[in-house]
Order: structure tokens, then C-alpha cells, then sequence
């Protein structure tokens, strides 16, 4: 049994049950029918992991064992998230898709049962808990051969529409605090598949980076009664020098003190807390200014950039008038056959130490020559 979903921009959600009993679901704009059924023999879920209370650090830490037998780097005739084609069982069903969703099938949260609760932390004594959230892949493409920047602006602004449905029906589960879209590219930051897809991880905790960002921008708010992010992106496009790409609905820029070699934040000029909040407008603008950005990365020296993109969005619970909805991209390249390596002082200590300045990185980006 198929439901279906009218959303914005032409998209239409069908969801279907996989053999495994996990969900999966297609967006679509050209009216396809899904139809197809998961003829793979039913398998068994991993259990729920464990979170552990890091009392050195007040830090919740995943405890996901059974992620230790996922797939890894398979060819690309046994790709999982290619469409099914003849005996090629694969995660998706049908012989071809446009953007397709689908519940992890090693997840490193997954939901609780009822009556879930964040134990209260004490220190050394805190309690174990289930590892409470929720964890889905989200494949841009059925060609395996593409990659996010090489997407149409229609299939683009598809995803968009994926990222935003499923912001708004993670944030009504009870156990969520926040949720985070996110894309790793390239082996040289631990993609285990070639297939373009991203992922959402929606935490039942906030994690050390969103909480720092909360602390920080309660501290603002108290001190000056303005949002910091607002402050921060209104210097951004006053001093112009980071500024990479912008239109009418969107700003790109390196930001004043970034920790990577090549860092992009994407910001919405009409903030907002999270991806389910954006107009309209803006969410039409957002693919060209997406693609744009991209392609400046992969053009910088010539080569495949690998890069982690994230979507950080303001907590679902509370605080959403002082959080704001931004796209970071970092890549790690510093140069054609050079990483930057995050080594003692940025993994022990966490100090991020820049090998360049980030008003030479954005002026690297800006004069990329598109459309080669």
C-alpha cells in the first residue's frame, strides 16, 4: 500500500514499505507511479545502540557496533542505492528514481520505544541510555556517476523539497531536539559509498557543535538583544571581501575565521530557523546559488573536491528565535595532493589552526571561470 503526499514546488511524496519493514520514499515531479516491490528476503533491524555520558567533556557519545559490517566501497554493480535493475537487488525498489529517502539500515540512532528520556546528567554516574533519534539516506540521483554539482536546478530544488519535508514530520517525534542534513563526498572524509546521496541524523541530544552555537548566541542575545547570526552575516556583506556568491535570496561567504582551507557558509538574507521555514522565494533561488557554489569548489584546482556539507538549523524545541538555518561546506583539500590533516592541536585540543587566510581562499573561489 502506497501513501502519497502533495508538497511545494511540484513534488510529490509516494511512501512504500521496504521488505525489512523500513520506510522508503520517493519525490518526484513528472507524476511517476511507484509501484515496484522490495523482493529482497526480509531481514532482521540491528538493535538500538547505546549513549554514553562523557563526563570529561559533557559530551553525549553514540555506542553503534553493528555499523561495523556495513557496506564499503562497493563496485559500482553492487552499489545499493542504484536502482534495482533485473536480479540487482538494491535498496531502492524501482528501475529508476529522481530523489528517494529511505530509514538506515545501520543506523547509528533509531527510535526508542515510548517513554523515552534523556537521563540527567551526573557526572561519572550518569545512566546509559538507548541511542534515541532517528537516521535516513537521501539519494540525489539515480545516475551513480553524478555528483550533487552536476544536478539540474529542478532536481535541486527536489532535494530541497526532501530536506524540508522531512525537517517538519522529524520534528514532531517527541524524542528529537535537532536534526542535521548533511552530505560527505570523497574517501578523504569517510564516504563508505560513491553513490550521491546525503544523510539526516536527528539527534535526541544537541550535539557538542549545536550546543556551543546555543550557548553563544543566548550569550549575544543577552549582552546586545540581537540574533549574533544576524550580526555575523550582516558584516559579512558589508566588508564584501569573503563574499563568493550571492543572489537576492541567498549570501555565499567564506567566513571571517574559518578552520578549513576551503569553508562555505550559505546563508538566507530573510533568516529563518530551519529548512521547513523557508519561503518560497527562496527556496526557488536556492539551486543556483547551490550549483554555484559547487562547481566555484570543484573548480578551484580542477580535481574532484571532497567535502562535507551541513545544514545547521535551530533546535525544534526551543531557541528558534535566536538560531539560524546556514549551509556550511568545508573541504579538507588545501592544495592539488595535499589534505589538511586535523592532527594534534585540532583533534586533541580542538584549535583549529589555518594554513591560509580565508580572504585568499574566497578570492580563489570567486575567480573560478565557470561553465568550461
Amino acid at each position: 500500500m502506497s501513501q502519497i503526499k502533495k508538497l511545494s514546488a511540484g513534488v510529490t511524496r509516494t511512501d512504500k514499505a521496504m521488505s525489512d519493514g523500513r520506510t522508503i520514499r520517493y519525490y518526484d515531479t513528472d507524476g511517476a507511479s511507484r509501484d515496484a516491490v522490495d523482493q529482497r528476503q526480509k531481514e532482521d533491524q540491528p538493535t538500538i545502540g547505546e549513549l554514553r555520558f562523557d563526563s570529561l567533556v559533557n559530551e553525549w557519545v553514540a555506542m553503534a557496533p553493528h555499523r561495523q559490517t556495513r557496506v564499503f566501497l562497493p563496485p559500482k554493480e553492487l552499489c545499493p542505492l542504484c536502482p534495482t535493475v533485473g536480479e540487482s537487488l538494491t535498496e531502492i525498489p524501482e528501475p529508476r528514481y529522481n530523489v528517494a529517502v529511505f530509514d538506515n539500515r545501520s543506523p547509528s540512532l533509531r527510535p526508542p520505544e515510548s517513554g523515552w528520556e534523556l537521563p540527567k546528567t551526573q557526572g561519572p554516574q550518569t545512566s546509559t541510555a538507548p541511542a534515541a533519534g532517528v537516521c535516513e539516506v537521501v539519494c540525489y540521483t539515480s545516475d551513480h556517476g553524478k555528483s550533487f554539482k552536476d544536478l539540474s536546478p529542478a532536481q535541486v530544488r527536489t532535494v530541497l523539497e526532501a530536506w524540508r519535508d522531512r525537517t517538519a514530520e522529524i520534528s514532531k517525534l517527541d524524542f528529537i531536539e535537532i536534526i542535521f542534513p548533511f552530505e560527505n563526498r570523497g574517501e578523504e572524509v569517510g564516504v563508505t559509498l560513491s553513490h550521491p546521496h546525503g544523510q539526516i541524523y536527528a539527534y535526541s541530544y544537541l550535539p557538542p557543535r549545536a550546543e556551543k552555537m546555543l550557548e553563544s548566541a543566548q550569550a549575544h542575545k543577552k549582552a546586545t538583544g540581537r540574533v549574533l547570526f544576524d550580526d555575523l552575516l550582516a558584516r559579512e556583506i558589508k566588508d564584501e571581501l569573503r563574499i563568493v556568491a550571492q543572489n537576492a535570496h541567498w549570501v555565499a561567504f567564506v567566513p571571517y575565521a574559518a578552520r578549513y582551507p576551503f569553508e562555505i557558509h550559505v546563508a538566507p538574507r530573510n533568516p529563518v530557523p530551519d529548512l521547513a521555514a523557508l519561503g518560497e522565494e527562496a527556496c526557488d533561488a536556492f539551486p543556483s546559488i547551490a550549483l554555484e557554489v559547487l562547481n566555484r569548489l570543484e573548480g578551484v584546482f580542477n580535481i574532484p573536491m571532497a567535502y562535507i556539507a551541513s545544514w545547521h538549523q535551530a533546535p525544534v524545541k526551543h531557541d528558534r528565535d535566536i538560531m539560524r538555518l546556514h549551509w556550511e561546506i568545508t573541504s579538507v583539500r588545501r592544495a592539488p595532493g595535499k589534505l589538511k590533516y586535523l592532527a594534534g592541536s585540532e583533534s586533541s585540543m580542538g584549535a583549529f589552526i589555518m594554513d591560509m587566510r580565508p580572504e585568499q581562499s574566497a578570492d580563489q573561489l570567486r575567480n573560478v571561470v565557470l561553465g568550461k
